[in-house]
């Protein structure tokens, strides 16, 4: 399994739930520049909404991501070795990344910490490598409208690495900040900012539909 298989499955899951109304895409953390790059490769979808654009590639964006800081930028290099039976070592999400980060509340990072699909889970080693090495080419040539809309208190993934990635794509952006929230954005008030901006995205994307010519 890679972080080319990710993209892949979520373009295909793209086409098998187009029924001609517009799709509109919410992708929280890494899924932030993952939803940008499937959309733009399947071509069907109106508008992403991200909580985060982490950029893998950027050594800004991969000292955050990691538990090990600025010491991991040592390590980047030794990525292009993963390979073979290597690419297969198994590899806890919490090894690598630092959940108590997760939000304001500690509880919310030891909580994520447990869960077998989330940081209690394993990954090979040859999707780490593959994620982190990923350069998101076309995700830069999306034309529909990007919406960041990123938690005020994150301290996990700071909000000026994401706009820095968002200057970079082609298309309209927005940016906005949730309120009170941390990386996982379920504090309010800046819950409520984020489904009132899904709101309002969606409810745009279906008056450009409606004011299109038959």
């Amino acid at each position: 399994m890679t972080y080319e298989d990710w993209v892949d499955l979520l373009v295909d899951l793209i086409s098998a739930e187009d029924d001609g109304r517009p799709v509109i895409l919410l992708g929280a953390s890494i899924g932030g520049l993952l939803t940008v790059e499937a959309a733009a490769r399947s071509r069907r979808v109106g508008a992403v909404v991200a909580t985060c654009l982490l950029d893998p590639r950027e050594s800004s964006a991969r000292a955050a991501m990691t538990r090990f800081g600025s010491f991991a930028l040592v390590f980047m290099p030794l990525l292009k070795l993963v390979r073979g039976p290597i690419a297969r070592f198994p590899v806890k999400v919490t090894w690598v990344a630092d959940l108590r980060s997760m939000g304001r509340d500690p509880s919310l990072g030891r909580l994520c910490a447990k869960d077998a699909r989330g940081g209690g889970g394993w990954v090979p080693l040859g999707f780490l490598a593959s994620y982190m090495q990923h350069s998101h080419s076309e995700a830069r040539t999306a034309l529909f409208p990007v919406h960041l809309m990123h938690p005020e208190l994150d301290k996990w993934t700071p909000v000026e690495l994401s706009e820095g990635t968002l200057r970079t794509l082609h298309g309209p952006t927005t940016s906005q900040l949730l309120r009170g929230c941390g990386h996982f954005p379920l504090e309010e008030p800046g819950l409520r900012d984020l489904l009132s901006g899904l709101e309002d995205v969606a409810a745009n994307a279906a008056s450009s539909i409606a004011g299109s010519p038959s």
